[in-house]
């Protein structure tokens, strides 16, 4: 007997409770029936008319020319940076410098001045000296592995006659003041950090160009240089052609001069990167010089059980260590000093430059201590003189 379905009933619910009727009696022929008689409409399969795609095309249009930017709006074009160009009504020459670059400057070029000492010579290298830092065929002079050396001789009257043209006349003691007084906080923007690098090659460059808009530039010293201030005064005056007006502790200041012209300054070839440093003699000796296997041992062990004179940090101020360490000398035949976090290879440069300054015998460097032996009598004679 067939059913009927009600016509009250709107079409496809009636469908599906009859479906569901069919299925819940097991009346799988029926259900199969119904199913194939009465098909459900498939939205999925129907293409969106024009309308629609005009309503789509509205919105995006009026969102894309507002501020708001979503994610699949259309994206503007990138406007291109324009070059400059020059009073000549050419694009800016230092782009494209002409190489190789020369330099009318009278000195070698290093990496560090203040931290390379030119009478040691190195035993090896690291790298080949033909990787010249300034790159290839950017620089007319040659890379020795340490150092470019001015292929001119060098007339020192000459150069002496003009920085003191570009120096002037002395300052005053007002202008002095006011320069200092302008200078020497701490949130000058006319400021370069020195650091365990010293007075570095390209450091010059940024010295002449705040000269181009300001008379002095003050220097913030820190680390290992700050050793021997007096070294990095002197490379300072003598590399960038300025004077030291000012001087507290690790603060300088370096005035430009009267009569300086920055579109006359001297061409500074940068280095492009830092070269690796070379090998140099070992310094720490297995046996110290003056003493047997066993006393060097001996001096090592008290060195290591005596209390530290000093603790150096990282980035420090070390301006008071050389004479801390003369004054120990006097009472003290070994010193130690705690240089724990500094770094090996900041302690090593710390060995080095109190081997000269104090001057003493560094004995040990182990686990970032620093043990410095003052010699025999004779040496100690010459410290007194």
């Amino acid at each position: 007997m067939p059913y009927r379905v009600s016509s009250s009933l709107p079409l496809c619910k009636t469908a599906t409770s009859v479906y569901t009727l069919a299925r819940e009696r097991e009346l799988p022929k029926m259900a199969i029936h119904f199913r194939n008689r009465i098909r459900f409409p498939d939205y999925s399969i129907q293409k969106p008319s024009g309308y629609f795609f005009f309503i789509c095309r509205f919105i995006s249009k009026s969102l894309s020319e507002s501020t708001y930017d979503p994610p699949f709006s259309p994206v503007s074009k990138l406007r291109k940076a324009k070059k400059k160009k020059t009073r000549d009504g050419n694009s800016n020459s230092n782009e494209n410098p002409t190489l190789p670059l020369h330099s009318n400057l009278p000195f070698d070029f290093f990496y560090s001045y203040s931290e390379t000492n030119p009478s040691v010579n190195p035993i090896g290298y690291r790298e080949s000296p033909k990787f010249s830092p300034f790159g290839p065929g950017r620089l007319d002079r040659k890379w020795t592995g340490t150092s470019a050396p001015a292929e001119v001789e060098v007339k020192i009257n000459e150069v002496l006659e003009e920085r003191k043209r570009i120096l002037g006349d002395p300052l005053s003691e007002e202008e002095v003041a006011e320069l200092v007084e302008q200078y020497r906080h701490n949130n000058c923007s006319r400021q370069i950090n020195l650091g365990k690098g010293g007075v570095t090659h390209n450091m010059l460059d940024d010295i002449h160009n705040h000269w181009k808009r300001a008379e002095a530039v003050r220097i913030k010293c820190l680390g290992v240089p700050t050793l021997d201030m007096d070294n990095i005064c002197f490379h300072l005056e003598d590399k960038s052609g300025g004077k030291i007006i000012y001087r507290h502790i690790n603060i300088l200041l370096l005035y430009r001069g009267r009569n300086y012209d920055p579109k006359n300054r001297p061409a500074i070839p940068l280095m492009l990167w830092k070269p690796y440093a070379p090998i140099y003699p070992k310094l720490v000796k297995n046996v110290a010089d003056g003493l047997s296997f066993d006393e060097t041992k001996e001096m090592r062990n008290r060195g290591l059980n005596s209390p530290p004179l000093m603790k150096l940090t990282r980035n420090g101020v070390y301006v008071n260590v050389v004479d801390r360490v003369k004054e120990a000398f006097e009472f003290e035949e070994v010193v130690r000093l705690d240089c724990t976090h500094v770094g090996g290879s900041d302690c090593k440069q710390i060995g080095v430059k109190l081997r000269d300054l104090v001057p003493c015998v560094p004995i040990l460097f182990k686990d970032e201590q620093i043990i410095l032996w003052r010699g025999k009598k004779d040496h100690e004679e010459d410290m007194k003189s």
